[in-house]
């Protein structure tokens, strides 16, 4: 059976990380590399049971610290992985919708959706395309049910007579 190879030149180095991470998935990883440093007779699925990760994990953690030391542990991404464009190139992209919805031209998602898929190469899902509006601050704008100059009160008026209208009618009719 082969041996593993050593994770860490210096363990103390690790154990004072230990002691002063906060984040637990952080912790995870130092102490996988702690345990694989001080018990190296243990398999990674022996490892990975103590510490509760998988096998697989484990070996990429220890692979991953030879390789780059505590800056693969501390590793701090968010959650955009497999993003078609950095945010700012999307911020671009919707500038110019942006000013058509200013000068009061109507912005449609399809629109939108071409002029993404056409920066990126390829058809996106309209979820991309939602998602991405929600995260700039976009919001579907309905128009509203009356015209902005209409005459509430000419309005009413004209209510009540198409009323009276209806209910004259209603009366002359005969019954069949």
């Amino acid at each position: 059976m082969r041996r593993r190879q050593q994770v860490s030149q210096c363990i103390e180095e690790v154990k004072q990380a230990m002691r002063e991470t906060d984040d637990k998935i952080e912790y995870q990883r130092l102490q996988c590399v702690y345990v694989g440093d001080t018990q190296s007779n243990l398999k990674a699925e022996e490892i990975g049971k103590i510490v509760g990760l998988c096998s697989a994990s484990v070996k990429m953690i220890h692979s991953k610290f030879r390789k780059y030391g505590f800056d693969s542990i501390r590793d701090k991404r968010g959650g955009r992985r497999r993003e078609n464009m950095r945010i700012e190139e999307e911020r671009e992209l919707l500038s110019g919708f942006e000013e058509q919805s200013k000068s009061g031209k109507l912005v449609v998602a399809s629109k939108i959706k071409l002029a993404y898929e056409e920066k990126v190469g390829r058809e996106v899902a309209e979820s991309t395309i939602y998602r991405m509006l929600d995260r700039h601050g976009f919001r579907k704008i309905v128009p509203y049910k009356r015209h902005p100059k209409t005459n509430k009160e000419e309005h009413e008026t004209l209510k009540k007579l198409l009323k009276y209208c209806r209910k004259r009618n209603s009366k002359g009719r005969r019954a069949s």
